[in-house]
């Protein structure tokens, strides 16, 4: 009917303003009654407008079974819930449903929509935080693999703190909470946290939750308070949850490509710094300045530093091994069968018995593991040197070319004590460096001498000899001393026998 705005306005300035019949402008343009009311009833068209919503004949009585599909949706994983084209199918196949595809899938975005959730803006004191682990990939070493990253935000500041880990544990979740307090100065007075098991070992109904020991050692070391989502409502801590999505996407892409995660955390470290420069929409001041006032909020750093590793009691076997996390790391073979606490760290497992460490290894993330340290087992093989070349913390243990030389020209001893002797040899490691031995070693060949006791001297520190006069300026009560001159014929009386 109209063409462009110019027809609309022209029709309503003749009508309204020169006066113009209405049967005229009807004999003109051929225009019906009820659109010419319309125009002038309105200075631009109002376009279509439907007054009553029309039957839906068709899909009309299969509304409710619509309905209890994508009610049942719910309990089941998004990856695995009905699409529109799958309740058409269904729909057809076992309700007898004769109409098309269209009308059920507008239907179904009509019902999405409707239950869409709506929430309320949320304002955030200084001095609150709140937590959570995401899940990114990282080539590590060349290696492709899967790892956890922990994430503090303070939401009134938006400042973040990151961190990644080979998993989510006990462990990580302590070291995590640690730095993160290091980095911002200080507590936060309140943590907002979901229900992961590594915090809360059952959820009692509504607020209740029973906590884990480890949460619970956690929060009496730093004083914080705590607050759990409910359940399936992780919009309570929303802050966190788009800032897990932030820092993957910003501060993870592309994957890093590091040596460890030792690297990658010092990078992440200075992003999270970096990040601080920047101010967030809506707010008057940078994360920096905004900071401040959540640190001036926050409780103190405890005097003490939470030693964030776990502690397990047990005894060690018979191979001198000690299980921990399903992996097994070694001991001196002293403490076989001996009761020892196990301390594992996010980095280092520590082995104590008494109070007295024993052994600290690299910690193992994978499982069924078996980390052996060889100067565990040397003071064993002195005593079975036989089993040098067949035993299991020995092998892929790389020495010094100068170690091979050694060990073909003891063994090449007729008293066949050459193996027991290299191995004694080993044996001086536990008290000195690889590269002291080695040059110990080296000088040892260069002058043909090939025994423990020899190498040994080599390690002793020697003091530079020089000949010097004794004096005794600065020590006057010596100079009363008379010391005898000794009689070397008493020498000879020995010799001959003749004092007893």
């Amino acid at each position: 009917m109209f063409t462009n705005m110019e027809q609309w306005n022209e029709i309503r300035r003749r009508i309204l303003v020169e006066g113009v019949s209405r049967r005229q402008v009807q004999r003109e343009t051929g225009m019906h009654w009820k659109t010419l009311k319309k125009v002038l009833e309105h200075s631009k068209p109002p376009g279509y407008r439907q007054e009553r919503q029309r039957p839906k004949r068709k899909i009309g009585p299969f509304e409710e079974r619509v309905r209890q599909i994508l009610k049942e949706d719910k309990a089941l994983p998004a990856k695995q819930r009905h699409t529109a084209k799958r309740i058409f199918e269904r729909l057809r196949d076992e309700d007898g449903y004769t109409g098309g595809y269209t009308a059920v899938r507008l239907l179904v975005k009509d019902m999405e929509q409707k239950n869409r959730e709506v929430f309320v803006p949320l304002a955030h004191p200084p001095g609150e935080a709140q937590v959570d682990f995401g899940h990114a990939l990282v080539k590590e070493a060349g290696r492709l693999r899967k790892v956890a990253f922990f994430v503090m935000v303070l939401p009134h500041s938006d400042a973040v703190f990151l961190k990644v880990y080979d998993r989510e544990c006990t462990e990580t979740f302590w070291d995590g909470h640690v730095a993160a307090f290091e980095f911002f100065g200080g507590v936060p007075r309140r943590i907002v946290y979901d229900n992961s098991r590594v915090a809360v070992s059952q959820i009692m109904g509504g607020k209740e939750r029973r906590l884990t020991q480890g949460f619970l050692q956690l929060q009496s070391h730093h004083l914080f308070e705590h607050r759990f989502c409910r359940v399936r409502r992780a919009n309570e801590k929303g802050v966190v949850e788009g800032m897990v999505k932030f820092t993957r996407l910003n501060f993870l892409v592309p994957v890093p490509q590091v040596r460890d995660l030792a690297e990658l955390n010092e990078r992440l470290r200075a992003r999270c710094e970096e990040d601080r420069q920047r101010r967030v929409r809506g707010k008057d001041a940078t994360k920096a300045q905004r900071l401040e006032e959540d640190r001036a909020a926050m409780l103190p750093l405890p005097a003490s530093r939470f030693e964030a590793c776990r502690q397990q009691s047990t005894t060690t076997s018979s191979l001198s091994l000690v299980r921990f996390d399903d992996n097994d790391y070694s001991v001196p073979v002293a403490y076989a069968h001996h009761a020892v606490v196990v301390k594992g760290g996010c980095e280092e497992v520590s082995i104590w018995h008494l109070r007295q460490e024993v052994a600290r290894h690299r910690r193992i993330w994978q499982r069924e593991q078996v980390c052996f340290e060889p100067l565990h087992y040397l003071a064993l093989l002195e005593r079975k040197p036989g089993a040098l070349d067949q035993v299991r913390p020995l092998q892929g243990w790389t020495l010094p070319d100068c170690f091979a030389v050694l060990r073909r020209r003891l063994e090449g001893r007729e008293d066949g004590e050459g193996t027991r002797e290299y191995i004694r040899v080993l044996r001086l490691l536990e008290k000195h460096s690889l590269r002291d031995l080695r040059r110990a070693v080296e000088q040892a060949l260069h002058i043909h001498a090939h025994s423990r006791d020899v190498i040994a001297q080599f390690l002793i520190p020697q003091e530079p000899w020089r000949r010097t006069l004794f004096k005794l300026d600065g020590h006057p009560h010596l100079r009363g001393v008379k010391v005898q001159s000794p009689d070397v014929r008493m020498y000879g009386s020995l010799l001959a026998g003749g004092v007893r």
